[in-house]
């Protein structure tokens, strides 16, 4: 991952995207660069391009559809639509790539640009990298004797169609669910209020319109959703659904307006789709242990991924999974699209609840494996950057001498009832660690001891 410095805030460029403060580590100019990259390395064909809801969409659109046209590109502009109707998009037209511009759930003074394959997923590690390298290089463009041209197309019928297809729609529109969804005027809107009528549920809706006028922090998490909350009981619903801007990820709030959360998201999917289909999962090694529990009460193999949604995709597909998905919400069903989706989330909910009478989601969530997990970061002293962070997690691997380590990804040791999870970040000088567990003072206990073998190694060194 590449950190680009313009002001007090990095660029931040991955293998799946970019994303900045616009006007600010991203420029218009930045993103023509980056958008140049990607079209450099692709063979002939059209580009879909689309957008979440944010102000400083509709200009960065703009540029992009231009420069990709001077390139010779035909553009499929898509406007504002969900990170998966991209994704949806991109096959439907038989488009030889994808832009989503969004910075998923960060404030609004950041924007992004996200890349697809032609398969209509994330780019993998090696086509992101090739992207960066020559975005890096800023090699010069020309453009094209004969410039390409810009079509409309509705990311949305399809998207809904899809989703609509894996659920029983008569079972759902019978029971006639009351939904309260919070949209975070995103581009969730436009895709899951058409989803939402077509399963026939009362919705009452919050951040519908697509403006970027976010009401709160838009990652969806407990606190920042603090003053949503009582409004789902308020309102009588039987579910409280929370997108983030780019509608990729999907909390879930009960009737009562308590907080399931984003891990909830995952392992309540899980159980409802292998309660009717066999089949392996995918998670990533920083996701609930609660999806692997359930997978195992249903007989099904759980399989764990790298994290980062491009890497749970290469599992699902070398699995053949049924699901995958990621604990910040997303979930991922191949019938539908290989990318995180709030939309799959929901209708796989919606679909349990009603093909289950007397089952509301109260009780459901009540069955979900019952465990602790927290999360800690610690900064980086000098003596642990770079090749010292090793030498670091394997204090860790030899403090916990019970525990079976794996280094996927940074290093994760698993123990009967519990595990920890310990990776440097790739924006920050910080490592970042998770455990999760069944009782909260081993949890805890579990992040101190980790915690002190790295704080106290330059006392060790």
């Amino acid at each position: 991952m590449t950190k680009t410095d313009s002001t007090d805030d990095p660029l931040i460029v991955s293998v799946s995207g970019l994303r900045g403060v616009v006007g600010g580590s991203l420029t218009t100019d930045v993103a023509l660069r980056y958008v140049t990259a990607f079209s450099a390395g692709l063979p002939p064909g059209a580009i879909v391009v689309g957008r979440d809801g944010r102000a400083s969409g509709p200009a960065l659109a703009a540029a992009m559809i231009d420069r990709l046209t001077e390139l010779g590109r035909d553009v499929i502009d898509c406007d504002v639509a969900a990170t998966p109707s991209i994704g949806i998009a991109v096959r439907a037209t038989g488009a030889i790539g994808g832009v989503q511009i969004s910075a998923s759930h960060n404030p609004a003074r950041y924007n992004g640009i996200k890349l697809f394959s032609a398969a209509g997923r994330v780019l993998d590690a090696a086509a992101g990298r090739a992207v960066r390298d020559r975005f890096d290089t800023a090699a010069p463009w020309t453009a094209a004797g004969a410039p390409g041209r810009s079509r409309t197309h509705d990311a949305v019928r399809d998207h809904v169609h899809l989703v609509s297809d894996i659920v029983d729609v008569p079972a759902i529109r019978q029971r006639r669910l009351r939904v309260w969804i919070d949209c975070c005027h995103g581009a969730g809107s436009r895709a899951a209020l058409p989803l939402l009528e077509r399963l026939g549920c009362d919705t009452v809706v919050v951040g519908g319109d697509a403006d970027g006028r976010y009401e709160h922090d838009p990652e969806p998490t407990e606190a920042n959703l603090a003053a949503m909350l009582p409004r789902v009981a308020a309102a009588g619903a039987d579910v409280g659904f929370f997108q983030d801007p780019d509608a990729d990820r999907l909390a879930i709030a009960d009737p009562t307006g308590r907080y399931l959360g984003e891990e909830a998201t995952l392992a309540l999917a899980v159980d409802a789709v292998l309660s009717r289909r066999a089949g392996p999962i995918v998670v990533n090694c920083s996701t609930s242990g609660m999806a692997a529990t359930l997978a195992a009460r249903h007989g099904a193999p759980c399989h764990v991924s790298a994290v980062g949604e491009a890497n749970v995709v290469d599992a699902m597909l070398a699995t053949r999974a049924v699901l995958g998905g990621e604990g910040n919400g997303g979930v991922i069903d191949p019938r539908v699209v290989l990318v995180r989706d709030s939309l799959v989330a929901m209708a796989i909910v919606l679909d349990h609840l009603a093909t289950h009478p007397g089952t509301d989601l109260t009780a459901w969530a009540d069955t979900l494996p019952r465990l602790v997990m927290r999360k800690t970061k610690v900064e980086l002293s000098p003596d642990l950057r770079g090749p010292g962070l090793p030498d670091g997690l394997e204090r860790i691997a030899r403090a916990f001498p019970e525990a079976r380590a794996s280094r996927l990804d940074g290093l994760r040791l698993d123990w009967p009832g519990g595990w920890l999870l310990v990776r440097g970040s790739n924006t920050e000088p910080i490592v970042r660690i998770i455990a999760e567990g069944e009782d909260d003072a081993r949890v805890t206990a579990a992040i101190d001891r980790a915690t002190a073998q790295l704080v106290g190694s330059s006392a060790n060194t």
